[in-house]
């Protein structure tokens, strides 16, 4: 979706020599022109326009004196270091242009129709007048000469085996006789000058001639090898042209047919078979087809045609069209109308070899025009809502406008289509940025037709729906109409005549106001001019353009750009100066543009593309070259984009490495940009993604997250690239706009806890707001299920700014709890029986799920009838909760609510066999009360609420409880169960007793016997650990005799021994022993 643009133009006018011109050839090396005329050759510089050499040849007897000779080729040789000249009269000539020295290398007695030489330079082929061909070296030696004319087919002959033969093929409404016609060859066409056509393919392997047929008289072509080999001859086509271009990357031969009712061009593959076509725009017999041609990178082909002349003293136009393909579809970008009469004619044209988009131009009258064209893509430049993120297509006559905010249309198709009275060559949308929508188009008649998109009280007749339209569709685009058209006024209209390109880089900066660069014709000077909109009445069709004032500049000025927000404009001139031109100030000044240091910017290497970006604060200029080099002010930050586009704060390039990167340029330096653009690896993964090979970018959608990329074979993509996505959800977020956020989060996999996560605070204090935007249980319910712990903006999504994180409103609370807390009470306060289904998955999304609150809700509903319309059932909620929750865990949650009912309804809904449940809860219905919760409990392994039930079944359960207790190890829970002075209480603890001893835990066993009165226990377990102030204390509550003491203290002591505690043994051998 790419336009040709003028880059620069240069002219030459009036050159000083005698005769007219006929043929020129470049010398690539000096950078000058070789011009051939009937007395000879002149070279000539068009940069510093001056004559560098003159080589007579009517003096040395090579051009008739009486100015009837022709020189039919010229070429630069640089092995030679000469110029090698033929001569129709049929002498080839080598000019030293240094010595001026002339040597005649040959010569043909019936004289040369055609030289051509192969794009190494290592062959040279004449056509003579005795319809031959004679091949030669380069050192002119010949090789071979063959006739021109050939009945043979060549090596490529096709070989028919019976069954694919014509007369076995389905003919349509033809009928089957259509087998049988004979093939009715036709003449060539009247204005055929009946001359050879010679080209090359671009490997120079092979090589096409355009003849035409002596017994037919219909041209034919053929396909010769490097070896001079036929290789084939070309199907019967009717109406075949002379002109003859082979593409350089060899895949077709471009030609021209005349149908009945339209003019083609059409391609031939290497074997000779028609492949593609497209029709010009003209009617049958209005124009002749001269040439063609294609520039070195077989991505233009320029078609050079001519007026017929179809009424006497008729005004004749020559025309030079630049036709691009996509997408299988062929564009006509350029259209560039000359004069057939005085100085405008043309005489010769071709592409320049070494610059692919140069164009040169020799012109009748001396004039030399040289055009430099490169890629460009006119897109709206607003980043509001408003803007539609408009694209538009030069075909033609046509506009084709793609409006990418409402829907993706691939090319060729479009939104809609602008219709022009002629060709269109530039267009540009209106820099102002609330109404980007509005477009201009500049035509070839020097006229701009300004299209305004609003309410308009007629159907605009010039502006037809495209692939969106169609019968019984009602369109909700609003399509821009035509306001008024406008015509350039020129001081000189001869200048219109002889460079029809003399305004280009025109910019729509006001309302009423258009900036555009004509060049000067004697020096490498450029004018700025100011075209505003004359006074006019209201009803008048077509306007007028005045050039209200003009500005010199020095140097060439090759790009021009416009920040539609600063309103700053900066030029960029050859060589590389950056100057910033102030067209708002009266003065009308032309200052050098400097960085923040106060130094001028000046590009290293020209720059296609440049654009206005706030970097830091600082306003700056973004180039990028042809060769892929990217540079912001004169700082080179990478050498591998393909492509870039600024959008709002963003800086979006693609790279040779088939990836799409996006920076922030709020807070960036050249510095982070230069490193995160040469870093192989990027540490923030959302700023790069993997794309295509080849892609480039076309437009990015304002306030959206949509990127359109286009593909090397023209098909488009829509990516969401990461950064511009997360970049958008946060500016929802920030204007509380929940719905549009969660829309896109939905649609692009975004983690929805960033809802939550971006601004904590912010979001728990409009949780209402949130589900009201919302709106919807299932989005609701989705936002609940992925909600965890994990805060996304530290982890999965870091701000792009580093401490733009908001801390949670509560750090002490858990997050899921607070938000499940906050949105169940949103929703009871809003609509209790229509949230129903999100209120019970807040309550199984906590930490600890709550399910016998969801399973008691659930059996409410049971028991009630809904209300209200949108109040959910039971049977609903039950089913929507077994999504949640495993059935199995659910019924023995429902099971431990000792709630049969409900333990039926969940069972009932599981896949449990009814056999296995009923039979049990049978069982459990029969028992009582306690002992039934005691059996739920123990089943479900609830064994703490077990025991509570098991001890109010009675004291004729309590041996039960106390095996439980001891097989559990409830010991601490069962002895809160029992009072202190209890039978129960001291088994249970005498029980936990013999378990420490077991656990060698002695000292603790002693404890819990002596606190239910077990003292021989206490003092047993006592004596076992060495506690001697217990045992002691344990003691004198059995009341035990003096002898009894005197032996317990041996006892003790004899244990402090073994332990090494003496002092301790001693003391009690003193005191309890009386052993001093």
């Amino acid at each position: 979706m790419r336009n040709l643009k003028l880059f620069r133009s240069l002219e030459f006018r009036d050159i000083q020599a005698s005769g007219k011109p006929q043929c020129f050839c470049l010398r690539t090396e000096q950078g000058t022109v070789l011009i051939g005329s009937e007395h000879g050759l002149i070279e000539v510089d068009p940069v510093t326009r001056a004559v560098k050499n003159e080589i007579p040849l009517v003096a040395e007897g090579f051009l008739p004196e009486d100015g009837s000779g022709c020189i039919v080729g010229v070429q630069d040789l640089l092995d030679h270091e000469s110029v090698c000249v033929a001569t129709a009269s049929g002498d080839v000539l080598l000019c030293n242009l240094n010595t001026h020295q002339l040597e005649c290398v040959g010569s043909v007695a019936s004289g040369i129709s055609v030289i051509s030489w192969s794009p190494d330079q290592e062959l040279v082929l004449l056509a003579t007048g005795q319809q031959t061909l004679i091949m030669m070296t380069k050192d002119f030696e010949p090789i071979m000469e063959q006739q021109i004319h050939q009945d043979d087919f060549g090596e490529s002959k096709f070989i028919t085996v019976g069954w694919g033969r014509k007369e076995t093929q389905f003919h349509g409404s033809e009928g089957r006789q259509a087998a049988f016609q004979m093939q009715m060859h036709e003449s060539a066409l009247p204005w055929d000058d009946h001359r050879p056509q010679v080209t090359w393919r671009g490997d120079g392997q092979f090589f096409a001639v355009s003849v035409v047929c002596p017994e037919t008289g219909a041209r034919k072509v053929r396909v010769w090898s490097r070896e001079f080999v036929l290789q084939s001859t070309s199907e019967p086509v009717a109406g075949l042209g002379p002109a003859l271009a082979w593409k350089p990357s060899g895949s077709l031969i471009a030609s021209t047919q005349d149908k009945p009712n339209q003019q083609d061009v059409v391609f031939f593959e290497k074997n000779g078979l028609l492949h593609g076509h497209f029709t010009l725009p003209f009617l049958k017999d209005e124009v002749k087809v001269n040439d063609l041609l294609w520039n070195a990178d077989s991505t233009v082909l320029a078609v050079w045609l001519e007026d017929l002349q179809r009424e006497e003293n008729s005004a004749l136009k020559t025309y030079v069209q630049l036709w691009t393909v996509g997408n299988y579809h062929w564009y006509l970008k350029q259209s560039l109308p000359f004069g057939t009469c005085g100085k405008s004619k043309i005489v010769s044209l071709m592409w320049d070899p070494v610059t692919p988009y140069r164009l040169h131009v020799l012109c009748q009258g001396w004039h030399y025009l040289c055009y430099d064209w490169h890629w460009t893509t006119d897109r709206s430049l607003g980043d509001n809502l408003s803007d539609m993120a408009n694209v538009a297509v030069v075909d033609g006559n046509r506009v084709l406008v793609t409006v990418f905010r409402q829907s993706v249309v691939p090319p060729p198709m479009c939104t809609y289509r602008l219709l022009l009275p002629h060709p269109v060559n530039q267009i540009m949308f209106s820099a102002h940025p609330e109404k980007s929508n509005d477009l201009a188009v500049l035509d070839a008649s020097n006229q701009i037709s300004v299209y305004k998109c609003g309410d308009s009280p007629n159907v605009d007749p010039t502006v037809k729906l495209g692939a969106v339209g169609g019968n019984g569709f009602k369109i909700s685009l609003r399509t821009p109409h035509l306001e008024k058209r406008y015509k350039i006024q020129f001081e000189n209209s001869e200048d219109e005549d002889v460079n029809p390109l003399k305004l280009s880089l025109l910019t729509w900066v006001q309302e009423d106001v258009f900036l555009a660069v004509s060049y000067s014709q004697s020096s490498p000077q450029s004018v700025i001019h100011h075209l505003t909109v004359a006074p006019s009445e209201a009803d008048d069709e077509q306007g007028q353009l005045d050039v209200s004032s003009s500005v010199t500049v020095d140097g060439v000025v090759i790009s021009l750009c416009c920040n539609s927000k600063t309103k700053s404009v900066a030029l960029q001139v050859a060589g590389g100066p950056i100057l910033k031109y102030l067209w708002e100030s009266p003065s009308l000044a032309v200052e050098p543009w400097k960085n923040s240091g106060g130094v001028p910017v000046r590009f290293p290497y020209p720059c296609t593309q440049t654009e206005l970006a706030m970097i830091g604060g600082e306003e700056c200029v973004l180039g990028l070259t042809d060769r892929c080099r990217f540079f912001i002010n004169d700082t080179e930050v990478a050498s591998n984009i393909t492509s870039f586009a600024v959008y709002d704060e963003f800086l979006l390039v693609t790279t040779h490495s088939h990836t799409c990167q996006c920076f922030c340029l709020r807070d960036a330096s050249l510095k982070t940009l230069q490193a995160g653009l040469s870093s192989s690896h990027v540490s923030n993964e959302e700023s790069l993604r993997k794309v295509e090979r080849g892609s480039r970018i076309v437009t990015v959608v304002p306030q959206d997250t949509k990127l359109i990329l286009q593909m090397p074979r023209g098909n488009l993509e829509v990516v969401h690239h990461r950064a511009l996505v997360l970049a958008q959800i946060r500016k929802w977020l920030d204007k509380l706009m929940f719905k549009e956020a969660f829309e896109c989060m939905r649609k692009l996999r975004i983690n929805l806890n960033l809802i939550h996560d971006h601004n904590p605070k912010v979001f728990l204090e409009n949780v209402e707001t949130f589900i009201r935007q919302i709106d919807s249980v299932n989005h609701i319910n989705l936002f609940f299920t992925e909600l965890k712990e994990e805060d996304v903006t530290k982890t999965m999504y870091p701000p792009p700014v580093i401490g733009t994180v908001q801390l949670s409103s509560d750090p002490d609370g858990k997050k899921v709890d607070l938000i499940c807390d906050a949105m169940r009470a949103a929703m009871e306060n809003i609509n209790p029986h229509k949230y129903c289904l999100s209120i019970l998955t807040s309550h199984v999304k906590k930490a600890t799920p709550e399910l016998e609150i969801v399973l008691q809700k659930v059996h409410e509903l049971q028991g009630n009838a809904p209300p209200v319309p949108d109040a959910v059932s039971a049977e609903e909620a039950l089913k929507y909760l077994l999504l949640l929750v495993d059935v199995n865990e659910l019924y023995d949650h429902s099971l431990g609510t000792y709630d049969f009912d409900l333990v039926l309804m969940v069972a009932e809904k599981s896949q449990k066999d009814p056999k296995e449940y009923l039979p049990f809860l049978n069982t459990l219905k029969k028992m009582e009360t306690n002992y039934q919760r005691f059996t739920i409990d123990k089943y479900l392994k609830r064994y703490e609420k077990a025991i509570g039930h098991l001890s109010k079944c009675g004291p004729e359960y309590f041996p039960e409880c106390l095996n439980l207790i001891k097989d559990k190890n409830l010991y601490n829970e069962a002895l809160k169960l029992y009072p202190p002075n209890s039978q129960q209480y001291k088994d249970i603890s005498i029980a936990h007793g013999e378990h420490l001893l077991q656990e060698h835990l002695c000292e603790p066993a002693g404890l819990v016997f002596a606190r239910c009165g077990a003292h021989e226990k206490a003092l047993s377990a006592f004596l076992a650990c060495g506690s001697w102030q217990q045992a002691l204390c344990v003691a004198a509550q059995l009341h035990l005799t003096k002898d009894q003491l005197a032996g317990l203290g041996r006892t003790l002591a004899g244990k402090l021994v073994e332990q090494r505690k003496h002092s301790d043994a001693a003391t009690v051998l003193e005191q309890y022993a009386q052993n001093v």
